[in-house]
């Protein structure tokens, strides 16, 4: 302890601080490359398959599959950035602040490579990456924005550096309108471990820690000046609770510290973390929520350290090495426990009052090395399959209120109303397509999977969000003869919008978007009334 003590009050000589232009960095000059990055290939519907029809619990056709309870839809993709000697490159973390997505980029080749994105993620049906940077000696592990800055670490050669005097590195990167400016002066640090593995921002500090042999390290925010430091064999993960930190240690477990890194407590974890691999935990009220490697993710109690509950990996994908079927990171939105699974994916389960229980697996592309999630989103840093934006489509609060006295959907994936008959729902669910012959109205945030029709004389109202389709497996909406879509909200079509003989599109009040990346397909008899913005002018 006395040997700990002098390392947290005093200042190793190993940490250093310098503040200079940099002949590792660049930035991209080309609007067209930033432009071709955002991609929208596999947008659209996604499907998350539950833990029956991964398992094979639930015989296929023995009962009428349900409507899933989580509308998501793919927003874009940001492909990975690539250039001479890092051909590679892979997202490795993702933190969100305000209008923008911060994301890391490493290389898994030997040697160091590495990237920072800034996406522009304000409008959900148009995001754009407005500036990336290269990192030609370094693999950038983590990064967090804060006050003008962009804070990223990782590890670097230090004997291929004119300045670095260890492995890890912090660098302080200004950054005005979501472009990072390498122009200006920026400021950087060195300390001891074989690579800084996570960063998290306060109001005065910037905390840093390095992985083997490694250091935790709080730098003054102002100047990167170190203030406060200690030991430690194998830091993977920060978290802030309260304004203490929690940390996750590859060697033992969780440890709690206090303001000056004295440990408070720990829950000690037997797990496999492996070596010099990605691992993160979360922290809520009540609960620590650990990602374990092979083991999943666990959840543990935050008052007294027992285990709760080990959520497991689902899916053991065909072609992907058993190394790669691990729990990288976890997050947690609301009541949503998110788990970046690698090579087996994205997997989302559900707090409840009575424990944890799995939803399902995302249909995303790419393994999952890191997962961040905020508001309406979820952003996952897939490796060479780059950032992956995913919207929740949670219903709006003052939706909610207008339609309050609906009930909510509960039945079948395909939602059929047949002639003469009205069926009113709020919710928000997926489904897998929708037949009107009758009056349908739905309020909330919906997904469909397949084509669906309003056929003659029908009536189909929707408030909320509809999105149907996906790019890379398109889908249509057709109105058929003398029936109406009446939208208030946002409709988004990866398909086709067919508008037949007497059909009647309407939008009701003055906010409503559509967003359709087929084709608008209209009659001549056909009507259109009320305004709406049409985002890609396919009106």
């Amino acid at each position: 302890m006395a040997i700990v003590a002098l390392f947290i009050f005093s200042c190793s000589d190993e940490t250093t601080v310098y503040s200079d232009a940099s002949e590792d960095i660049s930035i991209e000059g080309s609007e067209a490359v930033l432009e071709s990055s955002i991609l929208y290939d596999d947008a659209g519907v996604l499907v998350i398959s539950n833990e029956d029809q991964i398992t094979g619990k639930t015989a296929k056709g023995s009962e009428e599959e349900q409507a899933g309870d989580y509308p998501l839809t793919l927003v874009a993709r940001v492909d990975a950035p690539s250039y001479s000697g890092a051909e590679n490159l892979g997202a490795s973390h993702v933190h969100v602040d305000g209008d923008y997505a911060y994301v890391s980029y490493n290389t898994v080749e030997d040697g160091y490579a590495g990237a920072i994105d800034v996406v522009y993620v304000g409008d959900p049906t148009d995001p754009k990456l407005t500036s990336r940077l290269y990192y030609t000696n370094a693999d950038v592990n983590a990064v967090e924005y804060s006050d003008g800055y962009v804070y990223a670490v990782g590890g670097l050669d230090s004997e291929k550096s004119v300045k670095a005097t260890s492995n890890s590195f912090l660098v302080k990167i200004p950054i005005a309108n979501g472009r990072m400016d390498t122009s200006a002066e920026m400021s950087f640090g060195f300390q001891e471990g074989f690579n800084a593995t996570d960063v998290k921002v306060t109001e005065n500090s910037v905390i840093v820690s390095s992985g083997k042999d490694g250091y935790l390290t709080s730098y003054k925010k102002s100047d990167l000046s170190v203030q406060t430091e200690a030991p430690f064999a194998d830091l993977r993960s920060i978290a802030i609770d309260n304004g203490n930190v929690t940390l996750l240690d590859g060697s033992t477990g969780v440890r709690f510290l206090d303001v000056n890194f004295n440990a408070v407590r720990e829950i000690a974890i037997d797990s496999d973390f492996g070596n010099f691999a990605k691992r993160t935990l979360a922290v809520s009220d009540s609960e620590v929520i650990v990602s374990e490697g092979s083991k999943g993710a666990g959840i543990y109690n935050k008052s007294n350290g027992s285990l709760k509950k080990h959520l497991s990996i689902l899916i053991n994908p065909e072609g992907v090495t058993q190394s790669d079927i691990v729990t990288n990171a976890v997050a947690i939105n609301e009541n949503i426990v998110l788990m970046a699974n690698g090579g087996a994916g994205l997997s989302l389960s559900e707090a409840q009052a009575s424990g944890t229980d799995m939803v399902g697996v995302l249909n995303l592309n790419g393994s999952v090395n890191f997962v961040a999630s905020k508001g309406d989103y979820i952003f996952a840093a897939s490796g060479k399959s780059g950032l992956q934006i995913v919207k929740l489509n949670r219903p709006h609060d003052s939706l909610t209120a207008r339609c309050a006295d609906l009930p909510n959907y509960e039945g079948s994936a395909n939602l059929n109303v047949n002639n003469g008959e009205t069926a009113e729902y709020g919710g928000s669910k997926n489904f897998n397509q929708l037949n009107v012959n009758g009056s349908l109205l739905l309020c909330g945030s919906w997904t469909v999977n397949n084509s669906s029709y309003i056929n003659s004389d029908g009536t189909f109202e929707m408030k909320g969000a509809l999105t149907i389709g996906r790019n890379n497996k398109r889908k249509n909406i057709a109105v058929n003869n003398d029936a109406t879509l009446r939208i208030e909200g946002s409709l988004t079509i990866y398909g086709d919008l067919i508008l037949n003989d007497g059909a009647s599109l309407d939008f009701v009040g003055d906010t409503s978007v559509v967003n359709i990346f087929g084709e608008v397909k209209k009659s001549n008899s056909a009507v259109i009334k009320g305004k709406f913005e049409d985002v890609k002018n396919k009106f």
